[in-house]
């Protein structure tokens, strides 16, 4: 089977690359016959003298990196989880994406410029009970753009809808 393309899965804050909700979508990414890769964003992570999140701009110039070869040789779709998915979309607006899909999408942090992406296909999910970013500002965001949006009754991390997400990232590929 040919390689449809290229799908970078960027995990969250604290997160890994072994991540379970970025494991499930390397899954799913391999099975629809696309290559995958997760970077590691934890030793940016680590990185509290630069911000409480971290080195987010050293985060998002990996992916962008990453994206950019990428994108030399073929079709790329971003996908990431909170703080990656936030980069995920900022990427998405320098390098040609065919699609996003975003989980727990951080629409707003603190100082940092509001979240924006490319006008590609997009699909998010997000708690209903998100602990920190409300659900009302994801819809909000998701709205004008007519992105696809599961909200799930659950929090942040998206722990009890693992196969949601993969489900649902599963739909985005098969769409593209």
């Amino acid at each position: 089977m040919s390689i449809k393309g290229h799908c970078i899965l960027s995990h969250g804050f604290e997160s890994g690359p072994d991540a379970t909700k970025v494991t499930a979508l390397a899954d799913v990414a391999k099975r629809l016959g696309w290559s995958h890769e997760r970077p590691d964003y934890t030793d940016l992570d680590a990185r509290r003298d630069v911000s409480e999140l971290g080195d987010v701009p050293a985060r998002l110039q990996r992916l962008l990196e990453l994206a950019r070869a990428a994108a030399a040789r073929g079709p790329v779709v971003l996908a990431g989880s909170s703080l990656g998915a936030y980069i995920s979309g900022l990427v998405s607006l320098q390098v040609p994406t065919k699609g996003l899909f975003l989980m727990a999408p951080p629409v707003r942090m603190g100082a940092a410029p509001v979240l924006d992406a490319a006008r590609v296909p997009t699909s998010i999910i997000h708690g209903w009970s998100d602990e920190l970013i409300p659900a009302s500002e994801v819809v909000d965001w998701a709205r004008p753009r007519g992105s696809r949006l599961l909200l799930v009754d659950d929090g942040h991390r998206l722990s009890d809808n693992v196969e949601a997400s993969a489900e649902a990232f599963a739909a985005l590929l098969v769409a593209i």
